[in-house]
């Protein structure tokens, strides 16, 4: 009976496993967006974290600077010092320069870790930067075809819908054409008829051969005139 039971219990589980899977397919768009979307918060929080431990190496690489010019002082100091015999304020200056370059080097360590933290975060932000513009690319396509598909599902949906509305309506121009041409042929014969009824049909023959409607000529006449005076 609990193997009966647990392989009911697994096949509930694959189910439900289906079930998300369809769920996440069918919202996969609007899934990915959100991540993009997500994924440009957090470069935008990296980059505010980039410029904070940036600002600490710039305030440490200030420290350095001063510490050098206050090193480079008080080696003066010492100089004067001995150079007035005095070799216990030189020793107490010498003690102070030495306290300075154990900062100095402190602080030297600091610009060293933080140029790598800041170098490495700009190298991370590059490539999730560069990571999120192929998405955006990949979505954009994925989008346009999401976009022809249902366009073109919809005109398939449509032509099939209307098939019987579209195969009316052809016939019906195929009517409307067929009257046309049977009105144009109607004209046609009328115009024939016309002609063969009034004589217009012999007279366009009778021209056609070059027997009728030639035009007399001025040298005609003139003969014709001459032989009537004869």
């Amino acid at each position: 009976m609990s193997g009966v039971l647990n392989k009911i219990w697994t096949a509930l589980r694959g189910g439900v496993r289906e079930m998300g899977d369809a769920i996440v397919d069918s919202n996969g768009i609007r899934i990915f967006e959100q991540e993009i979307i997500d994924a440009k918060d957090s470069i935008q929080q990296a980059k505010t974290n980039l410029t904070e431990v940036m600002a600490r190496k710039m305030q440490a690489e200030r420290k350095v600077s001063k510490l050098v010019e206050e090193i480079r002082n008080h080696e003066g100091y010492v100089g004067k010092a001995l150079d007035n015999n005095d070799e216990a304020l030189a020793l107490e200056v010498a003690g102070k320069i030495a306290t300075m370059e154990a900062e100095k080097g402190e602080q030297d360590a600091i610009v060293r870790r933080l140029t790598g933290q800041v170098e490495q975060l700009k190298a991370h932000i590059r490539k999730a930067e560069k990571l999120i513009a192929d998405h955006e690319r990949e979505l954009s396509i994925v989008r346009t075809t999401e976009s022809v598909q249902k366009a073109t599902e919809q005109v398939v949906e449509n032509v099939a819908a209307n098939n019987s509305t579209l195969n009316t309506a052809r016939q019906s121009l195929e009517r409307i054409k067929a009257h046309q041409e049977m009105r144009q042929d109607q004209l046609e014969a009328g115009e024939l008829l016309d002609k063969e009824l009034s004589g217009g049909d012999l007279d366009s023959k009778l021209e056609e051969a070059g027997i009728k409607g030639e035009t007399a000529t001025a040298t005609d006449i003139l003969a014709r005139i001459k032989a009537s005076k004869q």
